[in-house]
């Protein structure tokens, strides 16, 4: 049976630092280059999330977006905006996962399928933390 998709994008600024706790700061600047530097350092993040289902006749619609809006300001927005990740995520502290973008698609995209439970179907969800660089984790 045929199915739509819906793209919704919010934003979020956010700061974050890559680095691996048992390497020592010139291993990690030689991977990582400048996002090793302990200050920490910004971005202002674009996220899309696309969903799947079917349309409904009597709406028009394949989600409610109010529902899918409520699960991104929970999962996305009330998490990611104006933290510092490594410090304010407990899943990205030292040690655990580094806040790349592919890390950071991929949570986000476990988290809101885990809000929206399975009548809505998240598909990707894309992070992007400028207009060059971007990282697409999709569903299996």
């Amino acid at each position: 049976m045929p199915t739509c998709s819906l793209t919704r994008r919010v934003k979020f600024a956010a700061a974050h630092r890559y680095r691996r706790p048992e390497w020592n700061d010139a291993r990690n600047v030689a991977t990582f280059g400048p996002c090793a530097w302990p200050n920490y350092h910004g971005h202002g993040y674009t996220c899309d999330v696309t969903v799947s289902g079917h349309i409904d006749p009597v709406t028009g619609f394949i989600v409610d977006l109010g529902a899918l809006d409520a699960a991104l300001g929970r999962q996305v927005i009330q998490k990611f905006d104006h933290r510092n990740i490594n410090l304010d995520i407990p899943e990205f502290a030292d040690g655990k996962l580094v806040p790349s973008g592919e890390n950071l698609s991929r949570y986000i995209l476990e988290r809101l399928q885990e809000d929206l439970g399975a009548e809505t179907r998240v598909l990707s969800v894309t992070v992007a933390e400028d207009d060059t660089l971007s990282s697409t984790y999709t569903a299996d």
